[in-house]
């Protein structure tokens, strides 16, 4: 049972592998179909094209980085506005809604959101490729 005792580092390791597999799916969908889809959301926000294209960066790069736990503060931060990005442009009329099965609507956003969060403020524990500097 002394596994089971206060290993906070085995946490945060399942903590990065959870929330950056599960993000670079979705990234890896996008880089196979294209961006086509999320530019015309950012146009149709009034945003230049360009920024469609910051989705690989907080759906492929941020999440390898979190996986790999090198620059896990900085990446997760990129994760988080990558979340919040997606809310406000893509899913804003849900944010304050409720699903059929009485969830949140945007939930599995949510569970993104803050766990990168929590990975801003923890770091990426002592199983990290890095761990020495502020950013990790």
């Amino acid at each position: 049972m002394k596994l089971l005792e206060k290993n906070t580092d085995a946490g945060i390791l399942i903590l990065r592998l959870s929330i950056g597999i599960l993000m670079l799916l979705h990234g890896i969908a996008k880089l196979s179909s294209g961006a086509g889809m999320i530019e015309q959301i950012v146009v149709g926000a009034g945003l230049p094209s360009f920024i469609a294209y910051g989705v690989y960066v907080g759906e492929v790069i941020a999440p390898l980085f979190i996986i790999a736990g090198y620059g896990t503060r900085i990446a997760g931060a990129i994760f988080a506005v990558n979340c919040v990005v997606a809310a406000s442009l893509a899913h804003s009329a849900d944010i304050f809604t409720l699903s059929q099965s009485g969830g949140w609507a945007v939930e599995l956003l949510g569970l993104y959101f803050f766990g990168a969060l929590a990975l801003v403020f923890t770091g990426g524990g002592k199983y990290a490729l890095s761990r020495k500097h502020l950013w990790d």
